[in-house]
């Protein structure tokens, strides 16, 4: 006997009749998921000029965790990997690392979760609303024209600010929006040497936040990090 196909039926004298399929139902691949609106360029500027600060006061775990989860702007792995850190600072830093992929109303759930920490909520919403009225020429440097503070800086210029940093460059590219574990691999990457150790962060910046990695965004990273802004204009000669 003939071997029959599968997914057919034999009929009278072996005429073969095909079963109708059933529709192939599309599945995203595992680990995939749908984009997620990113925060407001705004708000990101404020958790970044608040970073070291909000690293230093708030403890993540605990209800700020729960909450967020609650409302949907973490997900369960979030919650695990946060908690994974070894460290309530590294926790923080972490946290402050997912939130501005986390949509345009994470924000305002992150200052909801922070009933524990009311005079940090009053920080985040001072800063955020001297974002709203400050004007962006008042955020830059006598005779560095507009057009310059909102380019982003080149390898050479780059290397020139290496030069005039010392110690306060790590406050400087976490008030930036980098984690301690870029800290970690620039040094992994260059042990011997601390300019390029500083040049490589540098450039995970700009690499990482595109066009919002300005002049003047810097300006705002030194400030933040209480180190001279001055060293902008040795960058520009």
């Amino acid at each position: 006997m003939a071997r029959k196909g599968r997914g057919a039926s034999w009929g009278p004298r072996g005429r073969r009749r095909n079963r109708p399929r059933s529709p192939r139902v599309w599945r995203r691949p595992c680990g995939s998921s749908v984009k997620q609106e990113e925060m407001e360029a705004r708000d990101k500027q404020v958790l970044r000029s608040l970073r070291l600060e909000l690293g230093a006061e708030v403890l993540v775990e605990g209800l700020v965790l729960q909450y967020l989860y609650q409302e949907g702007v973490l997900t369960e792995n979030h919650v695990q990997e946060i908690k994974a850190q070894a460290t309530g600072l590294r926790k923080t830093m972490l946290l402050l690392d997912i939130l501005p992929s986390r949509g345009p109303k994470a924000f305002n759930a992150f200052l909801d979760s922070l009933q524990e920490f009311p005079w940090v909520r009053e920080k985040l919403e001072k800063a955020r609303e001297d974002a709203i009225t400050e004007l962006p020429a008042d955020d830059g440097i006598a005779g560095i024209p507009p057009h310059i503070l909102s380019s982003a800086p080149s390898d050479r210029q780059i290397s020139q600010l290496a030069q005039r940093l010392g110690p306060e460059w790590e406050p400087v590219v976490l008030s930036l929006g980098l984690s301690q574990t870029d800290i970690y691999r620039c040094k992994a990457n260059h042990p011997h040497n601390v300019q390029s150790q500083m040049v490589e962060a540098f450039v995970r910046w700009r690499q990482r936040y595109g066009k919002e990695a300005t002049f003047q965004s810097l300006h705002r990273g030194l400030r933040a990090a209480e180190a001279d802004p001055a060293v902008l204009q040795y960058m520009l000669e």
